[in-house]
């Protein structure tokens, strides 16, 4: 049984720092990783009009999709599982960056087997759809929901952002060699169970 893993794209195998660059240049603001506090980004901006950020951010995400920087390791890890696993990306990007995102895979030599790109946060009916047997993902309630809804274990990518505490199902970890951990102890385990 090859085993199908359900994988969100922004600060999981890209960098969660990719946008802080951007924001600061735009915003004139110093900006750090540890200063976002919450998913939404525009509550470390108070100072701006409410919709300055989107307006911005619809313009940008092309450029910032397209130079988004991949997670140490991610890369090497995600290209040795493509052999044993199904890589399948389920992403809150929407489809008017398809192009951006095939292309930022392609250039970065990064496997997939499938990519969805589904404009909305809620990734629960995709995951379910492609029947998929463990979720990485980094924004806080994705994980909770999905973990809880398809009854599946979800790795989370510790950010200052998503820090609540989290169920049994859901496992945080820091970088992606943990991810891997996990991985090879429980699914290789699986695998043993199958056979």
């Amino acid at each position: 049984m090859r085993y199908r893993f359900g994988i969100d794209i922004d600060g999981t195998v890209t960098s969660p720092t990719s946008l802080i660059p951007h924001i600061n240049k735009q915003f004139n603001s110093e900006l750090t990783l540890d200063d976002i506090k919450e998913y939404d980004l525009t509550s470390a901006l108070p100072h701006l009009e409410p919709g300055e950020f989107y307006s911005w951010f619809r313009e940008a995400e092309s450029a910032i999709y397209a130079s988004s920087p991949v997670s140490e390791n991610a890369k090497n890890i995600l290209n040795q599982w493509k052999e044993r696993y199904e890589l399948f990306y389920i992403s809150a990007r929407g489809e008017n960056v398809s192009d951006i995102t095939l292309e930022w895979f392609k250039k970065h030599a990064i496997a997939y087997d499938h990519i969805e790109l589904i404009g909305s946060h809620n990734k629960i009916e995709t995951a379910k759809k492609h029947n998929v047997h463990l979720f990485f993902e980094d924004k806080h309630d994705n994980a909770v929901d999905i973990s809880e809804e398809l009854d599946i274990p979800v790795i989370l990518f510790d950010t200052p952002y998503n820090r609540l505490p989290v169920p049994k199902n859901v496992i945080r970890v820091y970088n992606w060699l943990e991810a891997e951990e996990f991985v090879s102890n429980e699914f290789a385990l699986e695998e043993l169970k199958t056979k």
